[in-house]
């Protein structure tokens, strides 16, 4: 179960952080911010097919055809611990070594969308007031990696709840012969 776990949670990981290698370097500059998201989720989701890959191997393979649903969702959440971790890890890299300022960069193209929409003064002063503390706190290695895991966590507990609700299966009867 452990090698399963391992596995699918580190090739989970690669394919979550596929957006920082790949999509924000090629497709952000004409993206919207609700496209980039799109994108983003699109990938977690993707990467996170991989807790389907994972409970069914084990319950075909290991588990002879079996499996319980609280099982199911206990080999998802540690799959998912696994890509998280990857994806915060890989995060936290990008951040501090390659886009330290990124949260300014974000901050000012939040400030330039709030323009365009002809926001009120008193919104964009709301919003720029709680960049700054997104900014101030993304400071913060621990505070960094706990906002992170909060966009990414979340996903994988859904997938592996629905994950479980379709592989679930109890043990077969055994039918006497008569």
């Amino acid at each position: 179960m452990k090698k399963i776990i391992v596995t699918c949670g580190i090739i989970g990981g690669l394919i979550s952080i596929s957006w920082f290698i790949f999509g924000m370097q090629v497709f952000t500059v004409n993206m919207s911010e609700n496209e980039s998201l799109l994108f983003g989720y699109a990938s977690m989701v993707l990467a996170f097919s991989l807790i389907f890959v994972g409970v069914k191997n084990f319950r075909d393979n290991y588990n002879d055809g079996t499996i319980s649903f609280g099982k199911a969702v206990k080999i998802g959440l540690l799959i998912t611990a696994v890509a998280s971790t990857v994806y915060v890890g890989v995060w936290l890299i990008d951040y501090y070594f390659f886009i330290p300022d990124y949260m300014e960069k974000f901050a000012a193209t939040k400030l330039a969308d709030l323009k365009t929409n002809h926001a009120s003064q008193a919104r964009i002063d709301k919003e720029m007031a709680a960049m700054a503390g997104y900014i101030k706190m993304y400071k913060n290695p621990f505070f960094n990696a706990m906002l992170t895991y909060t966009e990414i966590v979340p996903v994988g507990v859904v997938v592996s709840l629905i994950a479980a609700l379709i592989l679930k299966r109890k043990s077969k009867p055994i039918v006497a012969n008569a």
